[in-house]
């Protein structure tokens, strides 16, 4: 879709060779680093780049639109408008720049401009265009037409519950709230009705009706237990009859921003590209700042895209009042943990136990990173915390029990860890994971082989493609001794996880067990050379590998006083 920017090197080689080539030179090196920083998405240098390089040559549209699109995927949109202008006077055919456009006509309220612009040369897509078009409507008081826009766009196939829901909120917008339910009720807003946002739009449109018990089983039967103190607030007020002021979309203009919102989470859920979302996203926050969904997808987005300083500015936008703040420092810890920051982020998470203790999802988060770092006694003290305040009965219990089993298992307590495990599975009985850990442990111990090889074979039937669970199906025949079933399990593991050092050091064990001594030695080599690179959790033993290299496995064996492995027909 932007294929002018990703493919301009050319256009620049032509627009450079008129002038002189130390300015060309300069010109080249500038944009080919800002190109280089955009393919890493590091859209600071990118932006950087790019401006150097157009001040040296203004007039050249590959620099306008990378330029554009990189202020854009900042969200630095006002300093990407004047260029998107230039680009839009001059005929050129750019959709980023047709974006840029319309966020800025409808921060300013343009919306006469806005109302104005030819889709074919000036839009950005039909639906898009469309549904900014109604909203223009509603901006200009001219409620008749805005309608009568929504009703002609949702007669194109394709995405009517989507433009039936903007309906929805247009309506309550304006106070028509026996409009907005007829449309909610009558699921008609489709998909984007059953959103979480859809979901609380209704409440409160029902609320505004003085329809709370509806409210309350329209929210109950969404979200179940699986609430958080924004739910929690809401339900509160209903249960109480309290006013619930109809805020998800206030006027034109924030009816703008939740198109670019909802946009951007239907292509996050066809899996669109991250960086293609990031920009409908960046032109939601533009308009309406407080948006603290648009914000939280976007700094996920850029989360995903490696930008993890940019996510945390992003987070650190969330007042610490708003009932998203824990979902904000979450992911602002997270993000920490991803830039090697670790102990930024158990400082971030240890706050939010101060200020949001009853969420077993703090405890939970910083168990995890505590986990990561090695600390398993402090791990299991918020494992502890988290079990202690999670429902007996929520879903994800079992969860917990897992995660706190890895710990137990790390400290080497294997009595805890197993109860915990069996807890696990005693809610979960064949989560795949849980079978495989479990199985795994008591194979490493050597002890209830028969028992874990069904575990095994269990998490295997539900996880077939995981080279994990594949490898630990191989690990356990081969310890009971039954090598050549193994083998093709083990080349299998090895073929979904080909840079694995535990997976292809195990394969070689298995090799070196039916008699392939020299296919055994290549496999060791590959582990060997894997470590330190792919061997993250440190499982991978390089001086036994080396060992094994020197005199083979029987003689480690020997040398560790453990059985020799036994010949086929003692099998």
């Amino acid at each position: 879709m932007f294929k002018n920017v990703l493919t301009g090197t050319a256009a620049l080689i032509l627009s450079v060779a008129c002038i002189p080539q130390a300015n060309a030179q300069s010109v080249a090196g500038a944009y080919l680093a800002g190109r280089n920083a955009a393919v890493r998405s590091d859209y600071s240098a990118a932006a950087r780049y790019y401006a150097e390089a157009l001040s040296r040559d203004s007039t050249n549209i590959e620099l306008m639109e990378s330029t554009v699109l990189a202020y854009l995927s900042l969200g630095q949109i006002e300093k990407a408008v004047p260029l998107a202008r230039v680009l839009e006077q001059k005929n050129e055919t750019s959709q980023v720049a047709r974006m840029v456009i319309t966020a800025d006509l409808a921060q300013n309220e343009n919306y006469k401009a806005l109302l104005a612009r030819e889709s074919d040369s000036e839009g950005i897509g039909p639906w898009v265009d469309g549904l900014v078009k109604a909203w223009a409507h509603m901006g200009e008081g001219d409620v008749t037409s805005a309608l009568s826009a929504f009703d002609a766009l949702s007669k194109e196939a394709g995405m009517q519950g989507f433009v039936m829901y903007h309906k929805a909120l247009a309506l309550a917008s304006v106070g028509d709230f026996e409009g907005a339910e007829a449309i909610f009720g009558a699921a008609a807003a489709g998909a984007a009705g059953q959103t979480r946002r859809g979901v609380m739009a209704h409440a409160v449109v029902l609320a505004q009706l003085e329809r709370h018990e509806e409210a309350l089983t329209v929210l109950r039967t969404s979200f179940g237990e699986s609430t958080d103190p924004e739910l929690d607030q809401m339900i509160a007020a209903l249960e109480a009859k309290t006013a619930l002021p109809f805020e998800l979309v206030r006027d034109a203009k924030s009816g703008i921003a939740e198109v670019f919102f909802t946009f951007a989470a239907v292509l996050k859920s066809e899996t669109a590209g991250d960086y293609y979302v990031l920009l409908y996203s960046r032109v939601a926050r533009y308009l309406r700042p407080s948006h603290v969904d648009a914000l939280l997808l976007t700094a996920g987005l850029l989360e995903n895209l490696g930008q993890n300083q940019l996510a945390i500015e992003e987070y650190k936008a969330v007042p610490a009042d708003d009932p998203a703040f824990h979902v904000a420092e979450l992911g602002r810890a997270d993000a920490l943990r991803r830039s090697g920051k670790e102990d930024q982020a158990i400082e971030v998470l240890e706050q939010l136990t101060r200020s949001h203790g009853d969420l077993p999802v703090v405890y939970s988060t910083l168990g995890d990173v505590l986990r990561g770092q090695g600390d398993f006694p402090a791990a299991i003290a918020a494992y502890d915390k988290a079990i202690d305040k999670v429902g007996q009965t929520a879903r994800l219990r079992w969860v917990l029990f897992y995660s706190r089993g890895i710990a137990h298992e790390r400290s080497g307590d294997e009595a805890a860890s197993e109860a915990d495990f069996r807890a696990a599975l005693a809610i979960n009985p064949e989560q795949p994971q849980v079978l495989n850990y479990l199985g795994y442990s008591m194979v490493e111990q050597n002890r209830n082989l028969d028992e874990a090889l069904d575990m095994i074979e269990r998490a295997v039937a539900a996880s077939p493609e995981s080279g994990y669970i594949v490898d630990s199906l191989g690990w356990v025949l081969y310890r009971l001794n039954r090598y050549d079933e193994a083998v093709e399990h083990m080349e299998r593991a090895v073929e979904l996880l080909p840079v694995d050092p535990v997976v292809n050091d195990h394969l070689g064990d298995v090799y070196w067990a039916v008699g392939r001594h020299r296919e055994a030695e290549f496999q060791w080599s590959r582990a060997l050379s894997f470590i330190d690179k792919e061997d993250t959790d440190g499982e991978a033993e390089p001086k036994r590998i080396r060992r094994k290299l020197e005199v083979g496995l029987d003689g480690v064996l020997v040398e560790e006083g453990a059985p020799p492995l036994k010949a086929s027909n003692d099998i």
